[in-house]
């Protein structure tokens, strides 16, 4: 699992079906102290998530065919929670509307 923040959504005219009626969500990767790490991942959309949110992204081909309900199917990220709080040694390195 890894943590991003939303930065946008990615617009793709011709896809596969298993998209249709699902947000494409760009996502910053962030680091443990909750600062961008440099890289991103375009996952599918499974909370309704929005720009500037913190989430959960699960970054792992099969576990994503599960959450979306079809295998196979050409999906390896999904976002699957939003981030309240996150601690790291006892510190809350992000917080709901950082």
């Amino acid at each position: 699992m890894k943590i991003g923040r939303v930065v946008g959504t990615v617009v793709s005219t011709i896809n596969a079906p298993v998209f249709d009626g699902r947000k494409l969500l760009l996502c910053d990767l962030l680091g443990t102290e909750g600062e961008a790490s440099g890289g991103y991942l375009i996952a599918v959309d499974a909370i309704d998530a929005g720009a500037g949110e913190v989430v959960l992204i699960i970054d792992e081909g099969n576990g994503a065919r599960q959450i979306v309900g079809q295998d196979p199917a050409p999906i390896r990220a999904v976002v699957v929670g939003v981030v309240d709080e996150m601690m790291v040694d006892g510190d809350a390195v992000i917080t709901a509307g950082m």
